[in-house]
Order: structure tokens, then sequence, then C-alpha cells
């Protein structure tokens, strides 16, 4: 079900979480440092959900592929698309002596040669050739292709599951959220600009820094606490939040007035055209106007709007803003770390000034995000210290609140079904 609450002057304390059917109590802290929550949450959540790994467009063509890693199992998998057209997903193992078969992140393999022994696969995964194979026995080449994992796409992005049997297909784990998203046009796909890095924090502990705003005046004072709140809000306060079963979108403030830096030449040159719709923004108001006016984009419609955060259960953050979109992506890869991915797209460049603005822009965001990881080590130190066994949540806090609800929800159901329900 969509449950939304909407901000009204920023005034009251628990407008969203109210609304959205939440309690306004501690949240534990436990499943942010426990070994026995983080095996529960590998085999509850991460081997039964439905797990955002791409995009059709970084696989174009037959033969195409690109190598991942699905955490926090380690599961080695390889994403292609077919003769037929059809993107599949296989476990990266071979059927001989299970040696890894691709080793390149991307690239192009209408033949898949195992380089241990030369065993060779086709882009359908199945095994079309043996070196010496009269030296085996009886070997069933129909039965020794390479498995598949389950996969499905919506919207242009890919989805694996890890169960070999899905509880419940995609749109079903999407629910709503599927509704709401149909039809967003994500301008770029296929030229993102990929940052990674392994920190010293849970998954969750990095993934909570991205959906809630209290934090920017604190934080980002240096950087973009100016954009994100102002005399009016001076707290950066939502102004939308909505959950969608285990999934959730939070809409966060934008200062209308932001003025620019008039010391900050470049800046001021950047965006000299006024063409743009923030200071975070990389496309012009032509190249964004079809995505700007999807309902999904800005639901609330505000003037004072700056970004969107859609964050899929249980670990991507799909974020929409004037310029375009963003991903963020959060692997556990031990109780205690994890490792972060974001990926940012920007259109082709009309002109070398807009060139110049994407440039800039990049630099900001990745200015503020590397604020961000600063921060996690040392949050997740403290946690560490079991000095405090609860958080105490604010209500722009919302959407760390509904994480945890829904992860305690999936580690604790029996089946897909009942974590859905």
């Amino acid at each position: 079900m969509n449950i939304t609450a909407s901000a009204r002057a920023f005034e009251g304390k628990t407008a969203f979480t109210e609304a959205c059917g939440l309690g306004t109590g501690p949240v534990p802290l436990e499943p942010y440092r426990s070994p026995e929550f983080f095996e529960r949450e590998r085999a509850q959540v991460f081997e039964r959900a439905w797990l955002l790994v791409g995009r059709e467009e970084e696989i174009p063509a037959y033969g195409d592929y690109f190598a991942t890693e699905l955490l926090p199992g380690g599961v080695s998998a390889i994403l292609n698309r077919g003769k037929d057209g059809r993107i599949r997903a296989f476990y990266n193992t071979c059927s001989h002596r299970g040696s890894q078969v691709l080793d390149g992140p991307t690239g192009n393999a209408r033949r898949i040669v195992c380089p241990y022994h030369n065993w060779t696969y086709a882009a359908d995964g199945d095994l079309i050739s043996i070196p010496d194979e009269a030296s085996f026995f009886a070997v069933d080449k129909k039965r020794c292709g390479l498995t598949q994992m389950a996969t499905e796409t919506w919207e242009g992005w890919i989805f694996v599951n890890l169960q070999r049997q899905p509880e419940v297909d995609l749109r079903t784990f999407l629910g709503d959220f599927a509704d709401r998203l149909a039809g967003v046009p994500y301008v770029a796909a296929d030229k993102p600009i990929v940052l990674k890095a392994d920190l010293d924090a849970n998954w969750k502990v990095v993934q909570d820094a991205f959906i809630e705003s209290y934090h920017i005046p604190a934080i980002h004072k240096k950087t973009i606490a100016q954009t994100f709140s102002s005399s009016e809000n001076r707290f950066a306060r939502l102004l939308d939040a909505r959950t969608f079963g285990p999934h959730r979108t939070v809409s966060m403030y934008g200062n209308p007035t932001m003025p620019l830096d008039e010391r900050n030449k470049v800046e001021m040159l950047a965006y000299a055209s006024g063409d743009t719709g923030s200071l975070i923004a990389a496309g012009t108001s032509s190249q964004m106007a079809q995505f700007l006016d999807h309902p999904a984009v800005n639901p609330t419609r505000a003037g004072c709007w700056s970004m969107d955060v859609n964050n899929l259960f249980p670990n991507t953050q799909i974020d929409f803003g004037p310029g375009g979109f963003w991903v963020h992506q959060f692997w556990p890869l031990t109780p205690t770390t994890s490792r972060y991915e974001v990926r940012f797209y920007v259109p082709d460049a009309l002109n070398a000034r807009q060139r110049l603005q994407q440039e800039l822009y990049v630099a900001r965001v990745i200015e503020v995000v590397l604020e961000d990881l600063a921060n996690v080590a040392r949050t997740q130190r403290g946690i560490n210290s079991s000095g405090k066994d609860e958080m105490q949540l604010q209500d722009s806090e919302v959407g760390i609140r509904h994480s945890v609800e829904q992860l305690l929800k999936w580690v604790e159901a029996e089946t897909v079904t009942e974590a859905l329900a």
C-alpha cells in the first residue's frame, strides 16, 4: 500500500512517521553490529529478495556481458545478452572444475571459454565444446551448461534472485512501487560515472546516511547545507515521505533562494546561463523536461524541492534530482564492513559551458559523498562500543526507521509472501 505524508510548513514532530504507520519509539542497534543478525540477514534477505544489478544499456548487443559480485555471499555472476536478445544471469562457474569462466568486468563473448581447460559455452549458457571429450565418462553436455540465476527486468533495470525458484516474481516484489516509477525516462543511462569504496561500517550505516536530511546542516555545512536548508527550514526537514511495502521514498527540501558564490569564478561561469534546475544538476531544463514532468519526480510539485530518494529494498537507492538520476548501492561484506557503489549519469553536453557545468556537478557531488563516507566509520565504532543499544530517531529519519522495521520483518518471516504481507 502507498502510505504518504506531506510536510506543512515544516511543522509537526511526527508528521511522516505516524502517517506511514510506523512507531515512534527507540530503534535497536543490534542489527548494525551483530554477527548472528548478519548471517540471518544474508540468508533471509539477500538470498531471497530481488537484487538490482545493472541496466539493459550496459549490455546492448549480442555477447555483451558484465561480471558482478553479489554480496554478502561472495557469489560471482555474469550478466549477458544472448543471440535471441534475452538478458540472462549465470553463476561464473565452469561445470568442469568450478573455475570462474570470465575474469574481466565487461566485454563481449559470444563464446564463453573457461581459461582453465577451454570448456566452451554459448552465450545462452549451453556447453558446446569439451577438449578431449573422449577421455571423459559419458558427460551429458545438456546437463553441464552454465547454471542460470533467476533474472527479470523492469523499466530497464536488471534484477537477479539467488533462489533457484524465486518465491515471488519481480513484479510482486516491487508491488505498488513498480506502478509509481513506471515510465520514468532515465536520461543517459548508458553513461555512468562509477565510484566504489570498501568501508569500515555495516552496510546499513552507509545506506542510512543517504536517506535522511537531518545531518546535512552539520556534516555538509561547508558544501550543500545552504542548498538543502534555509531560514525557513533550518534543519532540512523532509518535504514528503512514502512507503510501498518494503520500499520507500523521501523528498528533500531545496533552498529556492540559494545564491551563487560570487567568489567562485568557475561556478559563476558554469551556471551563468541559468538553464539548470539547481547547483546539483548536470542537465539543461530542455534535456530534463520529460524527466521532471513524471509524477514520481518531485511528487508534491514543491518549488522548494532538491531531490527524491527512492529506496528499493534491500540495498539500492535510485535518486532523482533536477539534473537527472543517480544510483547508490550498499553491499554487506561482514557485520561491520561494506562495499559502497555510486553511479552518476549525465547527458551529452550540448556545448562547452554545459560540459564545465557537468564537471563541476561531478566534483561537487563527489565532495559531498566523501563527507558522508568520512563519517560512517566513526558511527560504526560508536555502535560497536555497545555503550548504546538503541537509536533515537526523529521524523526526517523516517526512512531509517522503516528500513530497520522491514529488515527485522524479513529476518523473522518464514516465507517471502509473509515478509511482503
